[in-house]
C-alpha cells in the first residue's frame, strides 16, 4: 500500500502543508481563535508571527516543534503545578511505538506526551488518532491534521465501521512499520467519565485486522506500550458529572457539538495540578509467553487485562484519590497515611468548587459528589487490584 491509500485519514504530506497554512490563515473562524489568543495584536501582525513561525514547515513534526511545543509549553507553564515522564529504560528512542494510554484530555494527552518525548531525547513524536466527532469546522480539521492526526471514524454503521476500522488499521501498521512514526491512541472510544480505565478490546481487535500472520504477530507488529496519565485534578471533572445526570434524567440525552467544544476549551485552559506520565516496557516479549494456538477472543481478553494492569500500576496517585477513596467506601482515614488533614481541607474546598459550576437543572448535589468521588477514587483502587495482582 501507498500513503495515498489513506488519504481520506492520514495527516498532511510535506507537499499539502504549505497550501493548508495558506487555507487556514484566510479562514475566518481561525483568525477569531488567534486573536482570542492574542487579542492586543492587529490581524496582520498575528498573522505575519504565525507565518514567521511556520517558514520553512516540511512536516508535520516541524510543525509540532515550531507552533505546537511552544504553545504546549505554555499551557502546562499555566496549568500545571508540575510535570514528569517516566519511561523503561529498554525502550528504544529512536524506534516506532504505539503508546496506548488511558484518556483523560481530548486534546492535551496526546500534546503533552509529544513535548515530553522531545524533551526525554525520542527521535519522533506521535502520530495522533482522533474521532472526527471533534473535528467540528474545517479549520480544527486542517489544524489536527497539521499537528500529525489521522481520523478516527464515528457514528458510522456496521457495515461502514468494518470498512473503516479495516483501513484504519491498515493505516497504523502502515505508519509504524513503514513510515517509522510512533502512535498515540486511546484505550477505548471516548474518555472513562468515571476514570475506571480499561482497553476496550475493539481496539484490539481492529489493531489485528491490519498487518500479517497470527493475531499475536500482528499485535507484535505494532509495539505497544501501555501508557499510564495521572491528573491530579481534571479540570472536566464538574462537566462529565453534568453528564452523568443528564443521562441519568433526560431519556436519549447526547452531548452537542457546542458541549464538546467546552470540554475541549476546559480541558485545555483549566487547572490541573500535578501531571505524570509513565510508560510500561513494551508488550512484545509478554506476548510471545501467550500460547500460539491461543483461541483469537482469548487472546483480545487476556492483552486487554495486561495492559489495564500495566497501566492501573503506574498511576501516580495523589492525596484527593486516597480521600475520595475512603469517603465513597465508608472506611474514613483507612488511607490516612497518604494524606493529612490539610489535604482533606484542600479536597473538601476542591470538591464544593466544582459542585458549584455544575449548572443543570434541580442539581442533584448528593448525586453529583458522589460521581466526583467516584471520578478520583477509581484510581486508587485500580491501582490497589493491580498491586495486588501483582503481589
Amino acid at each position: 500500500m501507498t500513503i495515498h491509500d489513506f488519504d481520506d485519514i492520514r495527516p498532511y504530506e510535506p507537499e499539502e502543508i504549505p497550501v493548508v497554512i495558506d487555507e487556514l490563515l484566510k479562514d475566518r473562524q481561525f483568525s477569531l481563535v488567534l486573536k482570542g489568543l492574542v487579542p492586543w495584536l492587529p490581524k496582520s501582525v498575528r498573522n505575519g508571527l504565525i507565518r514567521m513561525l511556520l517558514w520553512r514547515v516540511k512536516s508535520s513534526q516541524d510543525f509540532q516543534m515550531r507552533l505546537m511545543r511552544p504553545l504546549v509549553n505554555y499551557l502546562r507553564f499555566k496549568t500545571t503545578k508540575s510535570s514528569d515522564f517516566g519511561f523503561d529504560s529498554n525502550l528504544n528512542k529512536k524506534g516506532s511505538y504505539i503508546f496506548l494510554s488511558n484518556h483523560r484530555d481530548i486534546v492535551l494527552d496526546s500534546a503533552f506526551l509529544d513535548v515530553m518525548l522531545i524533551k526525554n531525547d525520542f527521535a519522533r513524536t506521535c502520530e495522533i488518532g482522533i474521532g472526527d466527532n471533534l473535528l467540528i469546522y474545517p479549520w480544527i480539521k486542517k489544524l489536527v491534521r497539521l499537528n500529525k492526526s489521522f481520523t478516527v471514524r464515528r457514528g458510522l454503521s456496521p457495515k461502514e465501521m468494518l470498512r473503516s476500522s479495516i483501513l484504519m488499521s491498515q493505516y497504523i501498521h502502515f505508519a509504524v512499520n513503514e513510515k517509522g512514526e510512533n502512535v498515540w491512541i486511546a484505550q477505548r472510544e471516548g474518555r472513562a467519565k468515571d476514570s475506571d480505565d480499561r482497553t476496550q478490546e475493539a481496539v484490539l481487535k481492529m489493531f489485528a485486522m491490519g498487518g500479517e500472520g497470527s493475531v499475536i504477530d500482528r499485535l507484535k507488529h505494532l509495539h505497544i506500550v501501555p501508557l499510564a496519565i495521572s491528573y491530579e485534578y481534571d479540570p472536566c471533572d464538574y462537566l462529565k458529572a453534568e453528564e452523568f445526570q443528564f443521562k441519568r434524567d433526560v431519556q436519549g440525552w447526547k452531548k452537542s457539538k457546542q458541549d464538546d467544544l467546552d470540554n475541549m476549551k476546559t480541558g485545555i485552559f483549566g487547572k490541573k495540578g500535578h501531571l505524570h506520565y509513565e510508560a510500561a516496557p513494551c508488550i512484545d516479549a509478554w506476548l510471545d509467553t501467550l500460547p500460539a494456538d491461543m483461541p483469537k477472543q482469548e487472546v483480545f481478553a487476556a492483552v486487554a487485562k495486561h495492559i489495564d494492569e500495566e497501566i492501573h500500576r503506574r498511576y501516580r496517585l495523589y492525596p484527593g484519590n486516597w480521600i475520595a477513596l475512603d469517603e465513597i467506601e465508608g472506611t474514613p482515614k483507612a488511607h490516612s497515611d497518604k494524606y493529612t488533614e490539610a489535604d482533606v481541607k484542600v479536597f473538601e474546598a476542591y470538591i464544593a468548587e466544582r459542585l458549584s459550576k455544575v449548572r443543570v437543572p434541580n442539581p442533584d448535589k448528593a448525586f453529583l459528589r458522589e460521581r466526583l468521588l467516584t471520578m478520583y477514587s477509581n484510581p486508587a483502587r485500580n491501582y490497589l487490584n493491580a498491586k495486588a495482582q501483582k503481589d
